[in-house]
């Protein structure tokens, strides 16, 4: 990429060298001036872009307005960050390699690890693809940016080795199909359902949360066959939407640990807004904490743990 420096070249020429290090990365909402914060996690995924690339949204925001507030920000702060876009109940497209372009120019430093399609629904398989092929021309511009997919998965313990859903596999296929090689798909290691077989790996009848993360790596791994270098995880801290699934701090380290021993691409978590004890008794999933009686900062050092 042009605006790497050459310090970075080197260092990314050897983590190649050396087997890529566990990229580990919080999600923050809507990333806004002084998000950036030195010393903190070793990455931090802004989400999420939304709308047409080149002229998306963050929410009400314009891109230009969340780049101009947080780019220079993170750079000053040493802060490595990534870009997602889409996300749960938003849509994000791409229909010219020139959008795609000033989607990725407005991002741009040297503290830009990637960009992340977080895609779970609104989408047909001709925008799929449409968004496919424009990230493969980009990589030929740019051939250092990491590109990741955050796709839904089951994690069937019941042999049936069921995973990617049916938008997944799209996205799958699709990324096949026109040759972009080296793309990571993050699992969503979250709202299992139900405490059945079929979804995930029970215990106590209810989804082992950690047990399930790695049951959800192994079936993607047997099933569509992607390589564990290509896989990484993102869990929903605390209480999740699906009630039943409590993502606990023993949940976190367990999955730390198995992404460092499995060797996987990455691991992140929703969401570093989270992650902190509710102020108030709050049940079910709350966006501003975790639901459980864990200090502020606790999973971001326990997960943080697999990077390390």
């Amino acid at each position: 990429m042009r605006w790497l420096s050459s310090g970075i070249v080197l260092a990314l020429a050897m983590a190649c060298a050396q087997g890529a290090p566990v990229v580990y990365s919080p999600y923050q909402f809507l990333p806004l001036a002084g998000a950036a914060r030195a010393g903190g996690p070793g990455a931090l995924t802004w989400a999420f872009a939304t709308g047409e690339c080149g002229d998306e949204k963050w929410g009400e925001k314009s891109g230009q307005e969340i780049a101009d507030a947080n780019v220079g920000a993170f750079v000053r702060a040493g802060t490595d960050y990534l870009i997602s876009t889409g996300g749960g109940g938003g849509v994000f497209t791409c229909a010219s390699d020139a959008g795609m372009e000033r989607f990725i120019a407005r991002y741009a430093s040297r503290r830009l690890i990637g960009l992340d399609f977080d895609i779970e629904a609104g989408q047909t398989p001709q925008q799929v693809d449409a968004l496919v092929k424009r990230i493969v021309a980009a990589k030929r511009r740019h051939p250092r940016l990491r590109i990741s997919f955050t796709v839904a998965t089951h994690a069937a313990s019941d042999g049936s080795l069921q995973s990617l859903n049916a938008l997944g596999e799209t996205i799958l296929d699709s990324v096949r199909r026109n040759g972009l090689r080296d793309a990571v798909f993050n699992l969503m290691v979250m709202d299992f359902g139900a405490g059945e077989a079929r979804y995930c790996v029970v215990r106590d009848g209810v989804c082992d949360m950690a047990a399930s993360a790695v049951q959800a790596v192994r079936n993607v791994h047997a099933k569509h066959k992607i390589a564990l270098a290509q896989i990484e995880l993102t869990a929903m801290i605390g209480v999740n939407d699906v009630v039943s699934n409590v993502f606990t701090l023993d949940d976190a380290r367990a999955v730390a640990r198995a992404v460092r021993s499995m060797k996987l691409a990455g691991l992140h978590f929703w969401s570093l807004d989270r992650d902190r004890p509710c102020k108030t008794p709050t049940i079910g999933a709350d966006p501003s904490c975790s639901t459980l009686d864990a200090g502020s900062g606790a999973f971001e050092r326990a997960l943080g743990r697999a990077s390390r």
